[in-house]
């Protein structure tokens, strides 16, 4: 089988290929999956660059999100037979209830990932993948897709007819965008330029805010709010957009905070003046637990939800897949179909 394994950091060409004659088999309670299509995530240049807070193993097999069909299965494995179509998850360990570091391991980081034609992983380390969905669809799931359902859904519940406000077109905020209109909920989205205005629009956006026209993007949202403001802020780019973030939510607004860092600013500042006019919460979340996992199949299950996926490129594309997803200029997700 082939396989991908990040050998020299800091360079797209330092991810080589590499080819080996067997594929893995089972242990006693793991499942082998022949993978499909796996994608591409913000974590994942981190990685590269060696800029994440979980460092990789030298010569690290990268990637957490795939999609495959389970092709052998070890004895005492319970959740899962051959022939099941299913995804990987972020975090193999956390099933349940809050984050703990014990269970902080993930794939491509401190774990092989999925960029593999076929990978081992233990049997609570996978979902069942949506019936609805094809592979290239499926693998956008277990990174961007969790992060923005437990965006919309953890934390205080999100009641019919409040009001989302989503940053951007990147991958997570376009599902908090079709998350949200499934809960019921009021769409804001920011972004620049009216080709991406009109596909936030078909997504379901209920207006849409061109943030390049009006730096001072807050005052717009209010506007279009009858001055109460934004329920809910998924907020995905942090430093960059915390004030104006804090500005635009609603009096008990909260503010869900995906996004910590950034290039060009290495601490969140939002003035006195901006918060003492404000009786907000903020919840910092990191993806979420297998049991979301399962929750938000559902719901997409349910609803018929499609991720938006941007484009698809060849297992012998991995290296032009990695150099257009870090240009930015994707609306949706990046994809690499392995079979």
């Amino acid at each position: 089988m082939r396989t991908y394994h990040l050998h020299t950091p800091g360079r797209i060409d330092g991810i080589v290929a590499r080819d080996t004659a067997h594929r893995p088999d089972p242990g006693p309670r793991d499942i082998v999956v022949r993978m499909r299509a796996v994608s591409l995530n913000r974590r994942d240049l981190l990685i590269l660059h060696a800029k994440y807070p979980l460092a990789a193993p030298p010569d690290q097999i990268p990637l957490s999100d795939g999609a495959g069909e389970v092709v052998a299965v070890g004895d005492e494995v319970t959740r899962f037979t051959v022939g099941d179509r299913v995804t990987s998850t972020y975090f193999p360990n956390w099933i349940d209830g809050r984050i703990t570091p014990a269970v902080i391991d993930q794939p491509g980081a401190t774990l092989p990932g999925m960029l593999a034609e076929y990978v081992r992983l233990d049997q609570d380390a996978a979902v069942r993948a949506p019936d609805h969905l094809g592979w290239e669809e499926a693998a956008c799931l277990p990174c961007a897709g969790v992060t923005a359902w437990h965006a919309v859904t953890g934390g205080d519940p999100l009641l019919t007819g409040e009001t989302v406000l989503t940053l951007g077109t990147g991958a997570v905020s376009l599902f908090a965008v079709q998350f949200a209109k499934t809960l019921g909920a009021e769409v804001v989205a920011t972004t620049s330029g009216p080709a991406k205005a009109e596909r936030l629009k078909a997504l379901g956006a209920d207006h849409v805010i061109d943030h390049a026209a009006n730096p001072a993007w807050a005052q717009a949202v209010r506007e279009v709010t009858g001055g109460r403001g934004a329920d809910l802020v998924v907020e995905t780019v942090g430093p960059d957009t915390i004030e104006q973030s804090v500005r635009a939510a609603a009096l008990y607004g909260r503010i869900v905070l995906i996004a910590a860092n950034s290039p060009r600013r290495d601490s969140l500042e939002i003035s006195t003046d901006t918060l003492a006019s404000s009786l907000l919460t903020m919840r910092r979340i990191f993806v979420g637990s297998r049991t979301q996992v399962e929750a938000m199949n559902k719901a997409i299950a349910l609803n018929a939800l499609r991720p938006v996926v941007d484009r698809v490129f060849g297992f012998d594309e991995v290296h032009e897949a990695y150099g257009y997803y870090a240009s930015g200029a994707a609306f949706g997700k990046v994809v690499i179909r392995i079979a």
